[in-house]
């Protein structure tokens, strides 16, 4: 304290006072939730992956000089600078067929995760939110659909359909989405209890428009990592299909059929077989990672973060 202000103080006069302003600046759910989902290391770099595979095998084909249905004089070559991915003893290009069986395991990896999530997501907030008779009903015919053999089915079925993506894809979603159902209602049981459902009701709002304007938005976080693991099953289930020869069909192809064919070369051309099945590990693994990721960033004991 200087001279002049004791000076001051002393005449009676009022010290002067320094204010240190701060600001707290509180960022919203979406930014909380992307906040820690970017801090996940693996599930950052699974994102990347996957996206990069999506491209690729969206894009690839339309850039790549072969098609996935085109022969070449090359019969059965390993992989080089003109074939990446070798050749079948067909002269079929590995690389043009990989791209495209990832397309197609993807494709219906995708309508399986999507399907089952909006199917299982309204079911289960439903029951959740009315219980009594109408959860009792809505899921005991959950669990009807969780006691039926899903590979079976789906075998039997995929025949009849003529191994068509779309197919396989409708049929697969209508057996898996009693999974999201359960999750989904245990969430909504302890979502109608809170307060601001109570208020919707006091303003009158409708038992739908509560359902879906407050009860499933705030339900994201489990349906979306569930999501995300039903995609890697959706890539799992295709593939056990058409292993068996009850998934997708030629002149189309998938991950799990190119797999199928090349089983019997394992030893004389393993790129054939190795080589797919390496995507779909992939696909797999990077999809668990991401899942994980944003089970992390949508804790719920993890409200508010101050800067």
């Amino acid at each position: 304290m200087t001279d002049t202000t004791r000076a001051a103080g002393a005449a009676g006069g009022e010290l002067p006072r320094t204010t240190d302003e701060f600001t707290v600046k509180e960022r919203t759910q979406t930014q909380l939730v992307l906040r820690r989902f970017v801090r996940h290391r693996a599930a950052m770099a699974s994102l990347v992956v996957f996206v990069l595979i999506v491209l690729w095998a969206f894009i690839g084909p339309h850039l790549w000089h072969y098609s996935y249905q085109k022969y070449t004089p090359d019969n059965s070559q390993p992989p080089s600078a003109k074939h990446p991915f070798g050749t079948n003893s067909s002269g079929y290009d590995a690389y043009a067929q990989v791209m495209r069986g990832t397309q197609t395991s993807l494709k219906i990896a995708i309508m399986i995760a999507v399907g089952s999530t909006l199917v299982g997501a309204v079911w289960g907030a439903v029951a959740g939110f009315y219980r009594g008779v109408v959860d009792a009903v809505l899921m005991r015919l959950s669990d009807l659909v969780l006691t039926l053999p899903l590979l079976a089915i789906a075998l039997v079925i995929s025949a009849r359909s003529g191994g068509s993506w779309y197919w396989i894809a409708l049929v697969v979603a209508g057996l898996t989405w009693a999974y999201v159902s359960r999750v989904v209602r245990s969430t909504v049981l302890s979502l109608r209890e809170k307060e601001f459902v109570e208020a919707a009701r006091a303003l009158g709002a409708s038992d739908t428009r509560i359902i879906f304007r407050h009860l499933l938005p705030n339900s994201l976080g489990p349906i979306i990592v569930n999501a995300t693991i039903l995609v890697a099953t959706g890539i799992l289930i295709e593939t056990a299909l058409s292993f068996l020869g009850f998934g997708v069909q030629p002149p189309d192809t998938s991950l799990g059929l190119l797999v199928s064919q090349a089983q019997t070369a394992v030893d004389t051309r393993p790129w054939l077989f190795y080589i797919p099945g390496a995507f779909i590990i992939a696909i797999a693994l990077t999809i668990n990672f991401i899942g994980d990721g944003l089970r992390d960033a949508f804790d719920p004991r993890q409200q508010r973060v101050r800067q």
